[in-house]
């Protein structure tokens, strides 16, 4: 992952324009601090490399938004909080710890619904270059279906983004076309160039379908079934002594059973097996605690 995301955040915008020393320094405490971690997270993350660090300034940048500010200064802080996000997400990125950064932004955007238009664009961009597209999709459709959202000057964008790196490696065909029909951020030409776009990734997909139906069958529900089983494996943490507990284990050893028997080199497949040994485990601990041997007589 390291070194590709000249081209993968290209057009993405950061925190350069909050970075003047032009700037004047009657800011509030909390928005001047903020900027102070924010210059610092930038420089580590592009001149020293240092993205655990990176990470850190960036969080402490965002706790220090989180108190009262004037209204005033809502805007300098939400433009802050922005980029300190734009600049952990790409450290987090340049990681390979890509799987954390929907949690890790979630903790400052609680509803995808709200995220400001840049962020959605970078974790877009983000899963579609590491191929796991479908963990944006509902977090892509709910902030598209917002009313709010929709007089954004970069809707139109995002819209496409969601469209080309979303819905269509999905194969949602209808909803990409339900999606471009009811769009008024698309003008006439650019439906018509998306709906072409839809009909030859549609064409793509049932040609791929024709020549290798199971393999296109085992792609899709592979990412349907590491999701549910995600689920499940999650649920079971917390259920070691219920009654219903046998019954979720069940459910996750089938589910782990066709996951491994779709696509076994997958290496999604690794932490959910990995988890669920751990889990036989505790539960075996469980119902059958060690005893100590009794002490040998003469």
């Amino acid at each position: 992952m390291r070194n590709d995301w000249s081209v993968a955040f290209a057009g993405v915008g950061g925190a350069g324009n909050l970075l003047r020393s032009s700037e004047p320094v009657s800011l509030p405490a909390a928005v001047s601090e903020a900027a102070s971690f924010l210059e610092e997270a930038a420089d580590l993350l592009v001149m020293h490399r240092d993205f655990a660090a990176a990470v850190e300034r960036c969080e402490k940048g965002c706790r220090s938004l989180m108190g009262g500010l004037e209204s005033d200064d809502s805007n300098s802080s939400e433009e802050l909080k922005c980029s300190l996000c734009i600049v952990g997400v790409q450290a987090l990125a340049e990681m390979n710890r890509w799987r954390e950064v929907l949690p890790w932004i979630l903790q400052y955007y609680h509803d995808p619904e709200h995220w400001p238009p840049k962020i959605l664009e970078l974790c877009i961009l983000l899963h579609s270059k590491v191929e796991e597209p479908h963990v944006m999709l509902e977090v892509g459709s709910d902030w598209i279906r917002s009313p709010a959202n929709q007089h954004e000057p970069n809707y139109g964008l995002l819209v496409q983004l969601h469209l080309f790196h979303v819905l269509l490696p999905l194969g949602r065909f209808a909803e990409a076309e339900k999606l471009v029909q009811g769009c008024s951020a698309l003008s006439g030409d650019q439906q018509l160039e998306v709906h072409e776009r839809i009909q030859e990734k549609k064409h793509q997909w049932l040609q791929r379908e024709e020549e290798c139906p199971v393999c296109l069958g085992h792609f899709v529900l592979h990412k349907l079934l590491s999701l549910q089983l995600g689920r499940v494996l999650g649920s079971l943490a917390g259920q070691l002594c219920s009654i219903s507990y046998k019954k979720t284990l069940l459910a996750a050893f089938m589910l782990c059973v066709i996951v491994v028997r779709l696509d076994p080199a997958s290496p999604t497949s690794l932490p959910f097996l990995y988890r669920l040994l751990q889990l036989f485990h505790q539960a075996r601990m469980a119902a059958f605690p060690p005893h100590p041997w009794p002490p040998i007589e003469d």
